[in-house]
C-alpha cells in the first residue's frame, strides 16, 4: 500500500470485511486474525463481517468472534452483535416457495453442467442457493450468470462458492443499509471495506465507499471486476488484512 492511504486513516471507525480469502489462511481462522481483531477493538474500530456464507454458519461465527455484527448470504440477512435472531435485508414473501424455486433453477443448471455440486451448507441458507465453484471455467461461470439473469436472479461467485440470489442482493447494498440502520453516526469516510473476490466487487464502488482495500489475492480477478479497490495490500489473505490493521495501529 502507498503513503496516501496512511494519510487517510486518521478517523476510521469501522471496517466492513469479507471473510473467506480475506480473514482466513487456506480456509481457516488463525491466531493472527484474533490478535488483529483485539487491536481494532482496543482502538475502538468496529468490525463488520460481510460474507457469502450461510445464515447458519454466520450465526455461530457472529457469537464467537468479538465483532459489531455480520451480514450473511451476500446481503441477505444481518446479525447484530449480542442479539438472538437476525434481520432480513432481502424481502421474501415466502421462504419455502423461494427456496423451492431456487432448487429448481439449480437442478436445471446441474443438468447442463453435471460437474457442479450443491454446497454442503445449503440446508442452513435462507435467501440464496449455492454450489461449489470448483470445476467451472470462466466461460461456464459467465454463461451461468447470463442464464440466472434471464430467470430474474442475480449471480456471483467467490473463491469458494457460486450463488444464485435475488436481484440487487449484494454486499454493497447491504452494507449501506446496515450502516444507515445500525451505525448512523459513522460517515462513509470513516469506513474501510475489504475483500478478495468477485462477490466483493460492489464493496469497491467508490461512489459508496471512498476507502476500499483488496488483499493481494484480489489480483487474480482484477480483469473481471466492475469496481477495483482503491488500494491493494502486498500480502494475501489474512496477512494482507493484518497489514492494513498495522497501518491503523
Amino acid at each position: 500500500m502507498v503513503l496516501p492511504l496512511i494519510e487517510r486513516l486518521t478517523d476510521i471507525r469501522l471496517i466492513a470485511t469479507d471473510v473467506d480469502g480475506t480473514l482466513t489462511r487456506e480456509g481457516k481462522f488463525t491466531t493472527e486474525l484474533l490478535q488483529a481483531i483485539d487491536i481494532l477493538n482496543a482502538k475502538g474500530i468496529k468490525l463488520l463481517l460481510v460474507t457469502g456464507r450461510s445464515a447458519g454458519w454466520v450465526s455461530a461465527v457472529n457469537n464467537y468472534l468479538p465483532v459489531a455484527g455480520s451480514i450473511a448470504e451476500n446481503g441477505g440477512v444481518y446479525f447484530q452483535s449480542n442479539c438472538s435472531g437476525f434481520d432480513f435485508l432481502t424481502r421474501l414473501e415466502s421462504i419455502e416457495e423461494h427456496r423451492s424455486l431456487l432448487a429448481e433453477r439449480f437442478w436445471e443448471l446441474q443438468s447442463r453442467y453435471p460437474q457442479i455440486e450443491e454446497s454442503s451448507d445449503n440446508q442452513f441458507r435462507i435467501t440464496d442457493w449455492t454450489f461449489d465453484v470448483a470445476g467451472l471455467t470462466d466461460a461456464e461461470l459467465g454463461a451461468i450468470a447470463t442464464q440466472c439473469q434471464r430467470w430474474g436472479y442475480s449471480f456471483t461467485f467467490s473463491t469458494v462458492q457460486c450463488h444464485i440470489k435475488p436481484p440487487q442482493q449484494d454486499k454493497g447494498v447491504a452494507i449501506v443499509r446496515v450502516l444507515k440502520l445500525y451505525f448512523p453516526d459513522i460517515a462513509p469516510t470513516q469506513i474501510i471495506t475489504v475483500g478478495d473476490s468477485p462477490n466483493d466487487a460492489t464493496m469497491f464502488d467508490r461512489a459508496l465507499f471512498p476507502l476500499s482495500v483488496g488483499v493481494a489475492n484480489i489480483q487474480h480477478y482484477t480483469d473481471r471486476l466492475p469496481h477495483l479497490p482503491l488500494y491493494i495490500t502486498k500480502l494475501p489473505e489474512v496477512a494482507g488484512f493484518c497489514e492494513l490493521v498495522e497501518l491503523l495501529n
